[in-house]
C-alpha cells in the first residue's frame, strides 16, 4: 500500500470512528458532520435522502428507541475507487443496555461510500441489510 492510500485508509477510518463515537454519544450533529449534503442512507424499508433528513431521523431515534445505545463494529474490508473514492464493507449491529456484541440476529452487513473532496474524506452514502434474512 503506497503512503498515500495508507494516510486515505487511515483518515476513513477516522471518520468511521467519529460517528460510531457521535452514535454513542446519541449526537445526531456530530454524526452526521462527515456526510456530504446530498448523502443518502439506505436500511430495510427506509431511504433517508440528504444529510438533514439522516440528522433528523437519527435525533429522533436518539431520544426514542436508540437512547443509550451503542455500536458494534467490525470492518470486512476497503476498496478504492480511483483517487477520490472508498468503498467500506463491515458488519456491524446495534448494543442494548451496555452489551459488548450483538446478537446473530441482530447484525447487519453495512456498505459505506467515502467520497474525498477538497482533500477531506466524507460519508456519501450508507446502506444495511440483515446479515440473516428471516424465513418466510
Amino acid at each position: 500500500m503506497t503512503d498515500e492510500r495508507a494516510a486515505d485508509l487511515a483518515a476513513i477510518q477516522t471518520v468511521l470512528a467519529a460517528s460510531y463515537e457521535a452514535w454513542e454519544a446519541g449526537d445526531a450533529e456530530a454524526m452526521v458532520a462527515d456526510y456530504t449534503v446530498d448523502a443518502t442512507a439506505i436500511l430495510p424499508g427506509s431511504l433517508r435522502d440528504g444529510r438533514e433528513a439522516v440528522r433528523a431521523n437519527m435525533a429522533r431515534s436518539f431520544a426514542g428507541p436508540l437512547k443509550s445505545t451503542s455500536t458494534w463494529n467490525r470492518t470486512l474490508g476497503v476498496r478504492f475507487l480511483g483517487r477520490d473514492a472508498a468503498i467500506v464493507v463491515n458488519e456491524s449491529g446495534i448494543l442494548f443496555g451496555g452489551a459488548s456484541e450483538a446478537p446473530e440476529d441482530r447484525k447487519v452487513y453495512a456498505t459505506w461510500v467515502l467520497e474525498k473532496r477538497e482533500e477531506r474524506w466524507l460519508i456519501a452514502a450508507y446502506h444495511n441489510s440483515p446479515v440473516h434474512v428471516p424465513a418466510h
